[in-house]
C-alpha cells in the first residue's frame, strides 16, 4: 500500500518539480474522498536548500526519513550540482527493498548516479536524454515517452510529465478513483493518452479543431456502440483517409488506440464503483465480450478484469 511518502530535496533543485511531488502527494483530500499520504520533505543536510532560482527553502528532515518510505520521490535538479553519497544510499535501498522510486526530469541523474537504472529503461527531459545515455549506458533510455515505469522505478521527462508519472503510480496503487480524485484536484487529465502502462507516449497537442473536440466527446459518450474510422469520419464530415491522418495528427495517436484507451478506462471506473458483471462492464465499454476486455486489460495493465476489482473494487481510497 502506498502510505509514506518521502521526498529527497538537494541544492540546485527546480521548484516545479518539486511542487509536482508536494501536489500530488503533500495535500489532504480526504474532504473529497480522495487518499492522504504520510509526507516528508527530507534533505542530506537538514537546513537552507538553496534552490535552483537562488532563493533557499528550509527542510527540517533528514534522509532517515526515508529508510521505510514506500515512496521516494527525487525532483529535477541543476546540472553540475553534485549528489550527497546519502541521497544516493537512500535510493539504493528504497530500490533493494522494493518501495517505488520515482525521478522527475533531471531527477534522472540521481537514480543513474545510485546504479538502480542499470538494466532498465528510463527517460528524462528531451534535452537530456543523450547525456543521460552517454552516462549510464547501462539503461536503455526512450527520448519520446512522457513516463517509464521499469520494476517500480519510474522516471519522468520534463516538468508536467512529472504529474504523469506521479499519477500512475498513485493509479497501480490505488486504483483509477483516486488517481482521479487528485487529477480533478489539480484540473489536468488523469491519464493522457497512449498505450501499455509501463510507458505513456509523447505528449500529445491540445486538440485545436473544433470537429475533433466535438468528435471525441461524441465518442466518449458512445463507448458501447461500435465505433468505425469510417462511421467516425462520417460523423466528422470528413473522408475516412482524412479523418485517421488529421486525428494522428491532433491527438498524437490512432482513433483505434484512443477509443480503447477510453474503453479501458471506462471499463477500470465500472469495475471499481459497481458490482456489475464482467460481461455487463464490456457490454457497457464497447469491448462486446468479457474475453475482449480481459485481453486489453493483461495486455495494456498486465492484470485480469477479475483481479482489478478484487484488487480496488469497493473504493479504497483512505
Amino acid at each position: 500500500m502506498l502510505g509514506k511518502i518521502v521526498c529527497v530535496t538537494m541544492p540546485g533543485m527546480a521548484l516545479f518539480e518539486f511542487g509536482v511531488i508536494c501536489e500530488v502527494f503533500g495535500i489532504d483530500r480526504k474532504e473529497h474522498g480522495g487518499p492522504v499520504f504520510d509526507f516528508h520533505v527530507t534533505a542530506a543536510e537538514p537546513g537552507p536548500v538553496r534552490t535552483k532560482l537562488g532563493f533557499d527553502i528550509v527542510v527540517t528532515e533528514d534522509l532517515s526519513a526515508a529508510d521505510d518510505a514506500d515512496l521516494v520521490a527525487v525532483p529535477a535538479y541543476q546540472e553540475g550540482v553534485g549528489i550527497h553519497p546519502e541521497i544516493l544510499r537512500v535510493v539504493r535501498e528504497a530500490e533493494a527493498r522494493g518501495a517505488w522510486v520515482l525521478s522527475v526530469c533531471s531527477g534522472a541523474f540521481v537514480l543513474g548516479a545510485a546504479g538502480i537504472l542499470d538494466g532498465r529503461r528510463s527517460t528524462t527531459h528531451w534535452m537530456y536524454t543523450d547525456a543521460l545515455a552517454r552516462a549510464y549506458p547501462k539503461t536503455e533510455v526512450d527520448p519520446d515517452v512522457l513516463f517509464v515505469e521499469d520494476r517500480r522505478v519510474v522516471t519522468g521527462a520534463g516538468t508536467a510529465a512529472g504529474i504523469d508519472a506521479a499519477l500512475h503510480i498513485v493509479r497501480k496503487e490505488l486504483g483509477a478513483a483516486a488517481a482521479n480524485i487528485i487529477a480533478r484536484r489539480m484540473v489536468v487529465p488523469p491519464q493522457r493518452d497512449g498505450g501499455q502502462s509501463q510507458f505513456i507516449q509523447a505528449p500529445v497537442s491540445d486538440c485545436r479543431s473544433d470537429s475533433f473536440a466535438a468528435v471525441t466527446e461524441w465518442m466518449l459518450h458512445n463507448l458501447d456502440r461500435e465505433l468505425t474510422v469510417d462511421s467516425l469520419a462520417r460523423q466528422s464530415l470528413m473522408s475516412s483517409r482524412t479523418f485517421a491522418r488529421r486525428f494522428r495528427a491532433e491527438l498524437g495517436t490512432t482513433p483505434t488506440a484512443w477509443l480503447n484507451r477510453q474503453r479501458l478506462l471506462r471499463a477500470q471506473q465500472l469495475l471499481e464503483e459497481t458490482s456489475r458483471s464482467l460481461e455487463e462492464v464490456a457490454a457497457d465499454t464497447g469491448f462486446g465480450a468479457a474475453a475482449v476486455m480481459r485481453h486489453h486489460f493483461v495486455k495494456v495493465l498486465q492484470t485480469t478484469p477479475t483481479a482489478y476489482r478484487r484488487t480496488f473494487g469497493g473504493s479504497r481510497v483512505t
